[in-house]
């Protein structure tokens, strides 16, 4: 198979993000970052995506889909999210009474609905809990993705490539319990670890994945395997802006799509010639409501 490298973004929720490159290690070389979540020592690799959670909030409460990603994207560089990722700022009552603002702007509510419904009239800002749904956020990224996990895994297994993270991710306070790290870690699966909290970068800032490809190509030169070259690299996330920005970097992307991952390990097993799935049924998540989830609150 040609020379490349498979980058992917991996869900965790953590004190740290990390990037994930995988590279074959004779001939060819491969990245494949896989969305990640936030996590110190709890590495959520391949994790439930915290997007999931938030439409299941969305939609418990009949918000219309989108608007709190909206709310946080809109807010980026400079917003409350942004910062935490970026490990500006602690994960505190401070972030909540902030992050609450920038959920409950009625200029970005007016502008969003009237993206969604041009016709309709707008209706009251909906009020949301910002720390239950923060938490339901986190609870969900601690559980394996049933399709990714396992992938991953194999991937390891093969001992073909070389394996990197790159996540966003916060830092929890040292007394919560999401601060403990599962046994063992999931950060042992990856031979590269960035994690965004960490390193003050966070993607989509081109910074992150500079650094990405030279830590990803710092570990091969080390091993023996070589440099690694951008177009190399195959980039694994769940969020557009995030794979445009990996392209515009020169990597290739694959787009992980939510509660949809076993297409994506198809993929990759069509790029790698791995069997990679595992035992879980392909078929699709459907959001749902939350119920009460453990840890919600600091």
């Amino acid at each position: 198979m040609p020379k490349s490298s498979i980058l992917t973004s991996l869900h965790f929720f953590t004190t740290r993000p990390y990037p994930i490159s995988i590279r074959n290690t004779i001939n060819s070389s491969r990245s494949i970052p896989f969305h990640s979540i936030h996590s110190p020592t709890n590495h959520h690799i391949q994790v439930v995506s915290p997007f999931q959670a938030i439409l299941d909030y969305e939609l418990s409460l009949s918000i219309p889909p989108g608007w709190v990603n909206h709310s946080i994207s809109s807010t980026a560089p400079t917003g409350t999210w942004q910062a935490l990722e970026r490990g500006e700022i602690l994960l505190d009552s401070h972030f909540f009474r902030a992050f609450h603002t920038d959920l409950h702007n009625p200029d970005l509510w007016r502008a969003f609905y009237q993206s969604k419904h041009p016709n309709s009239p707008i209706p009251p800002l909906p009020q949301m809990d910002v720390e239950h749904l923060y938490w339901s956020m986190m609870h969900a990224s601690r559980h394996p993705d049933p399709w990714m996990y396992p992938a991953l895994l194999a991937l390891k297994a093969s001992s073909q490539y070389t394996i990197a993270a790159l996540s966003n991710t916060v830092i929890f306070p040292p007394s919560h319990p999401y601060s403990t790290s599962p046994s063992p870690p999931l950060s042992t699966l990856f031979d590269v670890f960035i994690s965004s909290a960490h390193v003050g970068l966070r993607k989509p800032d081109p910074a992150i994945y500079d650094l990405a490809l030279a830590e990803i190509d710092a570990f091969s030169r080390s091993a023996g395997r070589g440099a690694v070259q951008a177009h190399e690299v195959l980039f694994l996330d769940d969020i557009g802006e995030n794979l445009k920005a990996g392209r515009r970097r020169g990597f290739r992307t694959l787009k992980v799509r939510l509660g949809r991952a076993f297409e994506a390990v198809e993929e990759l097993e069509r790029i790698t010639g791995l069997q990679l799935a595992g035992t879980h049924p392909r078929v699709a998540v459907e959001a749902k409501s939350p119920g009460v989830l453990p840890g919600s609150k600091l």
